[in-house]
């Protein structure tokens, strides 16, 4: 069974490796979800990993099968799997639990472990595959209406822990009716969280670099956010036009933080999704500013990472509504499509040099070698 695979730790390793074929019967107590893999998406995650940055293989393994990103069909199923059928779409969640107390109850996305099991990323392999088989806890069935954007799921639920966050931390204030929300960066991250942010009623201004007119910027006016270019207009400007209830920073430019937290509005929240890889140091930062409107406004600032089951539940909810609100417009984020495992090198060419990319996509259903 073919897979794309790295060789963790050693820069441009990727390659094309086969793997023993998949049982549901490797799964105990009949809970298995056995799945065709059809699309997975890819994003710097994998290229970062075959740049050698990191990443773990499985043990016994030398190598880390690629890709978080995963929708397929369901096979087979166990004798006690009750949420899912042969036929049904299937996306499978991403991190799996460790050591920890969070882990124990089901909350592997808020472990305080230091060692992450994650699907494609550490120390389980990942679904470039054909074949892969789970436990029925971390299998989501997607409606077969939006199976044309299922593999847009995984990030999804991304954005919809950080919003999920976001309203739980407000139960501090007994009512929480948020009006006016920014998202920082119009990447796949950013349009997702846009439209999740809409889909519940919000005004949303989506801001980024790149000016008028642009893709991007049309996909944001298209769900009725509105678009606005750095060079146009600063936070500071934005912030004088009304409150912000909540900011989703989809950047990884740390720098800015420190800007939104400056910006944000009282009683506001500030997620974190942003991961910065570097050592960049923040100059010119108004601490005292930014502690003073921090401390008078009760604002928050949290970091969001991963995601729970519920956060892919609610985003099959959100993206069955989007495609329902605004027809076409998922589809409009898978811009580059590869064919086939055999097409790895494309794949990460494409990641490498596609600036203009949304969603890079592995068609596995085009490889055409299931045994």
């Amino acid at each position: 069974m073919k897979a794309i695979a790295v060789y963790p730790g050693r820069p441009g390793s990727i390659h094309l490796t086969d793997l023993k074929a998949p049982s549901v019967n490797d799964v105990p107590e009949g809970k298995g979800v056995l799945a065709r893999i059809l699309q997975v998406g890819v994003d710097a995650t994998d290229r970062e990993i075959n740049n050698g940055e990191y990443g773990a293989a499985p043990a016994g393994s030398d190598v880390l099968v690629l890709g978080h990103e995963s929708f397929g069909q369901v096979e087979a199923v166990g004798a006690n799997v009750t949420s899912l059928q042969p036929g049904d779409y299937v996306v499978y969640m991403v991190r799996r639990p460790g050591e920890g107390f969070y882990d124990s109850i089901g909350y592997q996305d808020m472990t305080t472990s230091d060692t992450y099991f994650e699907r494609g990323i550490s120390l389980r392999h990942g679904y470039l595959t054909e074949r892969v088989v789970d436990h029925e806890d971390y299998a989501i069935r997607v409606p077969q209406g939006i199976r044309h954007v299922g593999v847009l799921l995984e990030p999804t639920s991304v954005a919809e822990k950080a919003i999920r966050q976001a309203y739980e931390i407000q139960r501090r204030l007994g009512i929480w009716k948020p009006q006016r929300a920014v998202v920082l960066g119009a990447g796949p991250l950013g349009l997702i969280a846009t439209m999740a942010l809409r889909v519940r009623g919000l005004q949303v201004v989506t801001w980024a670099l790149p000016q008028k007119p642009n893709r991007n910027a049309e996909l944001v006016d298209a769900i009725g956010a509105r678009y606005v270019s750095a060079d146009d207009m600063t936070l500071e400007q934005l912030a004088k036009e009304g409150n912000i209830d909540l900011i989703i920073e989809a950047t990884g430019y740390s720098p800015l933080v420190f800007e939104a937290m400056e910006f944000l509005g009282r009683n506001g929240v500030l997620v974190l999704t942003g991961i910065a890889g570097g050592d960049r140091q923040a100059d010119m930062v108004h601490a005292d500013h930014i502690l003073q409107s921090c401390v008078l406004g009760n604002k928050v600032v949290v970091g969001s990472v991963n995601a729970a089951r519920t956060d892919f539940e609610r985003g099959v909810a959100d993206l069955v509504m989007a495609e329902s609100l605004w027809p076409g417009w998922l589809s409009r984020l898978l811009t580059h499509r590869v064919d086939g495992l055999d097409n790895y090198a494309e794949m990460i060419r494409l990641l490498t040099e596609a600036r203009d990319a949304i969603k890079i996509w592995v068609d596995v259903s085009a490889n055409g070698s299931y045994a």
